[in-house]
């Protein structure tokens, strides 16, 4: 043994580079066994961490025994069906799934029949609204098209035209979709729109010179354009308009492009056409565009565009160009230390740095955090580097749900957001980053339902301790927000002390979306939520709501509860 050992001694000092290989991999090996002892069983939660009544959800107490900390001490257990994953448009038993792999369908009615049913569910995207026909010569939907013959799907066509800025989607030969702003055809029958999807077995996407027509029921929320200009809607016809809208331009071929490149180029952030005129300005107290009208109000067609509206002289169709409102936009830190600390208090996904955005346009001053976050400090939220005590911001970011934590702001905005919404949102940012998506192999792996196990109880604690520790609590729930964003900010504005300057809100509403925010449209094809989990989550929404009810508060709003 000692000369085997010698000779190897010999061998590897003539040949140190074979030697030095060797040794590098076996270390390399002994890192993969490790590696793969890490990863290779799920994570444990002793008996001492459960919490066994945060997992039933509608048995919970109202107040008081929910107490996550910040590390998530107690976590929720999910039943063991909660980790199933399934579509939400497939059959829960096992005789239907077994005919569909099988490619048993009976009949195109039927499929029609299924394609609808499913449709019926796509309250998140969009709202299915018929069948209609459709030509080669005449199209439907004149926007943009694409093709897909191996794997198109209703989904895909609905984030395509809307990422576009389109009003309508429509599928047809199962293969093919079509973005518009309007309508240009009519009615069919429900039966003749009976193609399968290419990349779908569950959906039906239009027929034989048939189209399939969703609205996208975002877009006009948030991103219905034409070309670069965002569409506001229909207004009457401001009392002073030479004060309201001070630049005008009378043109005899109107068209909304003409209108629209003529403010930009003027500088000016709004566009109105009237018929023959076209007028141009800003969102002021003259014009607020807060009383929306009847778009059918506006139907007078273009000069210039035969499929277009250019508003009427009493009634003016409105668009935003892409001309920033600078009136908003300038913001500093506070002259003087604050003699307060005000807490923007949410769970994470809720919406706090859009809350963020909109409080330091709505004030002019820098926000703070509990925690720094170098990507937010580098779009733009100065506030970041700040320690959260300075003094120096005007109100401070912050996910924290303990006694301690809590205690140490003198006020707090809460603001909430619904749990199924919120969840989501959050393990997009936690798996994707900041304004990106988690993949879907993160939502089909364990990682999703997981997440909605230790992160679920924590929303409904986050807001319980609020609302008993909190000195002085505003609670703003984010659907309001969005509805009502004027008068949400106004009462956040005035929380924190700072006289509202309401054209400043009104910019701020042109303004309103700022770098972070995700496109309107859910990045999924499928319902994410099993039933288990949705009754957990729904007991925490009973909770919640019965706690803001107890302090003569408002309760959740009734989107919270999946129809």
């Amino acid at each position: 043994m000692a000369k085997l050992l010698v000779k190897l001694q010999r061998y590897f000092r003539r040949k140190p580079v074979r030697f030095f290989t060797l040794l590098a991999l076996y270390l390399a090996a002994g890192s993969l066994v490790f590696l793969h002892s890490g990863f290779s069983g799920e994570p444990t939660v002793t008996g001492s961490q459960r919490e066994p009544r945060a997992a039933k959800g509608p048995g919970l107490p109202y107040l008081g025994v929910m107490r996550l900390s910040r590390g998530f001490k107690a976590l929720a257990t999910m039943p063991e069906g909660g980790r199933r994953h399934r579509a939400w448009f497939k059959s829960s038993s096992k005789e239907p799934v077994q005919r569909s792999k099988g490619g048993d369908y009976s009949g195109s009615r039927s499929r029609a029949i299924r394609g609808r049913s499913a449709r019926e569910k796509e309250e998140d995207r969009a709202r299915y609204i018929g069948c209609y026909m459709d030509d080669t010569r005449q199209r439907t939907l004149r926007g943009v098209s694409f093709f897909d013959y191996k794997k198109m799907t209703v989904f895909r066509c609905q984030d395509n035209c809307a990422e576009r800025g389109y009003l309508y989607a429509g599928l047809e030969f199962g293969a093919e979709c079509y973005c518009g702003h309007k309508i240009q055809a009519l009615n069919a029958s429900e039966s003749e729109c009976n193609m399968v999807c290419k990349g779908e077995r569950s959906n039906t996407c239009g027929g034989v010179n048939r189209l399939s027509i969703y609205r996208l029921e975002l877009a006009q929320e948030s991103a219905r354009r034409y070309g670069s200009a965002i569409f506001r809607g229909c207004f009457r016809r401001p009392d002073n308009m030479s004060l309201a809208l001070p630049v005008s331009q009378a043109m005899l071929n109107m068209s909304v492009d003409k209108c629209v490149d003529f403010c930009t180029e003027k500088e000016y952030p709004l566009s109105a056409l009237a018929g023959t005129s076209c007028h141009c300005g800003f969102p002021t107290t003259l014009f607020t565009l807060h009383e929306r009208e009847d778009e059918q109000l506006c139907a007078q067609k273009c000069a210039a565009e035969e499929f277009e509206s250019c508003g009427t002289s009493e009634y003016l169709l409105v668009y935003q160009t892409q001309v920033q409102d600078n009136r908003c936009m300038d913001r500093r830190f506070l002259p003087t230390r604050a003699k307060q600390l005000v807490a923007l208090a949410s769970f994470p996904g809720a919406g706090n740095t859009w809350a963020r955005h909109l409080i330091e346009l709505a004030t002019g001053f820098y926000t703070g955090s509990y925690y720094f976050d170098g990507s937010l400090y580098n779009k733009g939220f100065k506030g970041e580097r700040d320690h959260w005590r300075s003094g120096r911001t005007i109100c401070i970011k912050t996910h924290e749900s303990g006694q301690k934590e809590i205690e140490s702001f003198d006020a707090a905005i809460l603001l909430i957001r619904n749990p199924y919404k919120a969840l989501m949102a959050e393990f997009n940012r936690k798996y994707g980053g900041h304004i990106g998506f988690a993949a879907h192999a993160h939502w089909k792996g364990k990682e999703w339902p997981e997440f909605v196990a230790n992160y679920a109880p924590w929303w409904a604690t986050h807001t319980l301790d609020w609302l008993r520790y909190g000195k002085k609590v505003l609670v703003v729930h984010f659907e309001d927000l969005k509805q009502d964003l004027f008068g949400q900010l106004q009462r956040m504005v005035g929380l924190l002390g700072i006289a509202a300057c309401e054209d400043r809100l009104l910019c701020v509403e042109g303004q309103k979306d700022g770098n972070f925010k995700r496109s309107g449209l859910r990045k999924l094809e499928y319902d994410p939520y099993t039933p288990e989990m949705r009754k957990v989550i729904s007991g925490y929404i009973k909770t919640v709501d019965a706690a803001l009810k107890l302090r003569n508060l408002s309760g959740v709003p009734e989107d919270y509860y999946p129809r």
